[in-house]
């Protein structure tokens, strides 16, 4: 069922809102004047009318009952914001000019995280787009944008959207998103939008006053659970799968990252997201080109990522928690929180060769066995990452790595994500080693939710000992702090780490051992005395090795496991990169002992290559 109100021809538009326990629904619409238009209910509780000579721009909203004025739950647009009256947008009216568009497989992208509010000064998609030639220069191809979905207030991480449908006012509503995605697919980039489909935020949430969407047989950390899968559940099912369609159709989306996709209970024996992928895949069929689901989960559960026919759900890639958890504790002295499951070279050395490191053990932190084995899951079915929104906002002061680590470490951190077997995904300013932390932020009208929030956040720190006071998430100050200083890209090291970067990439798209995303081309091993990591990849004839060197000091490796004379393709640690200068040869022996620098990634390729 189509939702929401939709023009069907010039000055014709269809309306149509679920409501099944309401007696009476009135569209409220300014035309001329003010009118009351009462609406038709169906045997499924959907209600509606179909009104000629209505024109984008004009506001309206549902009166239920005679006593409650709603705006609609699948609005388009809140220009007022969260609790005043939708507006009516015309979807056909906007010239596209990406008819050529057909997509990027996901096996090739470079994901590029950001949020739309504080990657530029201006904080809108419009700012966004000058800055598209600098990422794609860098060799980014696919950018990630945090939840735009309508929000209260003008800041917010955006997963306290209200209005699923509606895109951010603050940000530029539907136009700007769109003249983003136009802009991006003109570049040959992709984009993917982070969606929320496990609740819903507390300020502006109207979807109870018009029926079930909400249960209380499970709770969520954010908030009160999604119905999908009690009492009129198909409706409500209905409303997110038409969401996440819409922004395939309307938008041109190209892949939706699901968040928090463990925060979803659906005890149906279709499970919610298993019909998501099966809408989207007869989506991509009707389209003739391949849109993508890519879900966040903390359960290691590979089911998520296997076929439908396999009794999978078909999503078609998981973000992968533990590479980074085992990635940051070989960089970072920190053992509190989740991260007392890591710090360890077997744990980097397996989620090299798996994807995931708990696979049914026992998790200290989690007092129980946790996950199942990924080993049978395809490479390319796995979003890695040094750094994301989750990892810094989630620090009491948001610190990103540049604040934690040395230079040489953030390009040690950089090869090992680059030069895995997985999808690689940065976080905005990563690139350039930004200093902003990226702290939390809201910006509600509701004191007494905000203390609740300013609470809430103060006990999350509790679990990793952290002293002090979080910042005021209310506080405009904690919003700008968040902004990237784009401008340092060209200054000093920055300029230095931002070229090691392209080259990292430019690595990774012509040298076919690493291009090729394959767990079965590739051997990983490890030396917890030394701290140092090896990675054998292969294609073809084509071998490398990398050599990733975690200790704080120079490293001795007398047999560098190298099959036959091998050239050295990069060391981090050479003065081009603002290193201390390799201690390697350009080529090297097969039996020739190696010293390798204190933090630094060493890669070797056949001599022939």
């Amino acid at each position: 069922m189509k939702i929401g109100a939709r023009f069907i021809r010039n000055g014709l538009c269809e309306f149509t809102v679920w409501a099944p326990f309401v007696e009476k629904v009135e569209l409220r619409i300014q035309l001329s004047e003010e009118q009351l238009i009462p609406l038709q209910r169906d045997d499924y509780g959907y209600w509606r009318t179909v009104l000629e000579k209505v024109h984008p721009g004009v506001s309206y909203s549902y009166l239920l009952d005679g006593e409650k004025d709603r705006p609609d739950p699948s609005s388009y647009f809140q220009i007022r914001g969260v609790h005043e009256a939708s507006l009516l947008i015309d979807h056909g009216s906007f010239q596209w000019q990406d008819a050529g568009w057909k997509g990027i497989g996901m096996a090739e992208m470079i994901m590029y995280e950001l949020h739309a509010g504080t990657f530029t000064i201006e904080g809108t998609f419009d700012a966004i787009v000058p800055r598209l030639d600098d990422l794609k220069d860098v060799g980014i191809n696919a950018l990630e944008i945090m939840p735009v979905a309508q929000f209260p207030g003008e800041r917010n991480w955006g997963y306290d959207g209200v209005y699923p449908f509606a895109v951010q006012n603050s940000y530029g509503g539907p136009d700007g998103l769109k003249r983003l995605v136009n802009e991006c697919h003109k570049r040959g980039v992709a984009v993917i939008l982070d969606v929320v489909y496990n609740h819903l935020g507390p300020e502006g949430n109207y979807l109870s006053d018009f029926g079930p969407y909400f249960t209380d047989r499970y709770k969520t950390p954010w908030g009160t659970a999604i119905n999908f899968d009690g009492p009129y559940s198909n409706e409500v099912r209905n409303f997110f799968i038409e969401n996440a369609l819409y922004w395939l159709e309307h938008y041109h989306i190209d892949a939706l990252r699901l968040d928090a996709i463990h925060g979803i209970y659906d005890l149906s024996a279709k499970h919610f997201l298993a019909e998501l992928s099966d809408r989207v895949e007869e989506f991509s069929l009707e389209k003739g080109r391949d849109y993508y689901l890519i879900a966040e989960s903390d359960l290691n559960n590979p089911g998520v990522a296997q076929a439908r026919d396999m009794g999978g759900y078909g999503i078609d890639g998981l973000w992968c928690d533990d590479f980074h958890h085992s990635l940051h504790t070989m960089l970072v002295d920190e053992k509190e929180g989740y991260y007392e499951d890591f710090s360890r070279v077997p744990h980097l050395v397996k989620s090299f060769q798996e994807g995931f490191v708990y696979s049914g053990q026992y998790s200290s932190f989690r007092k129980k066995n946790h996950g199942m084995s990924s080993q049978e899951l395809p490479a390319e079915k796995f979003v890695i990452f040094s750094q994301n929104h989750d990892q810094i906002g989630n620090r009491m002061m948001g610190e990103r790595l540049s604040s934690l680590v040395s230079f040489e470490a953030q390009k040690l951190a950089a090869a090992t994500v680059l030069l895995s077997p997985y999808i690689p995904l940065l976080f905005m300013g990563e690139e350039y080693g930004d200093t902003a932390p990226f702290l939390y932020f809201v910006s509600h009208g509701d004191p007494d939710l905000l203390a609740a929030i300013r609470r809430g956040r103060k006990k999350d720190f509790e679990a990793f000992n952290w002293q002090g006071d979080p910042p005021d998430p209310d506080s405009v100050e904690t919003f700008t702090a968040s902004r990237i200083d784009w401008d340092r890209r060209s200054e000093g090291k920055n300029a230095l780490l931002l070229n090691y970067y392209r080259k990292l990439i430019l690595l990774r798209n012509t040298v076919s051992a690493i291009a090729h995303l394959d767990k079965n081309c590739l051997k990983a091993w490890g030396d917890e005395g030394k701290k140092v990591v090896f990675l054998r990849r292969w294609k073809d004839n084509n071998t490398v090795l990398a050599i990733f060197n975690f200790n704080k000091v120079d490293v001795a490796i007398p047999e560098p496991h190298l099959e036959r004379t091998r050239t050295l393709l990069l060391d981090s640690s050479e003065l081009v990169w603002g290193g201390p200068g390799t201690l390697l040869p350009s080529t090297v022996l097969s039996d020739e002992p190696l010293l390798i620098r204190a933090e630094s990634c060493a890669l070797f390729a056949d001599e022939h290559h």
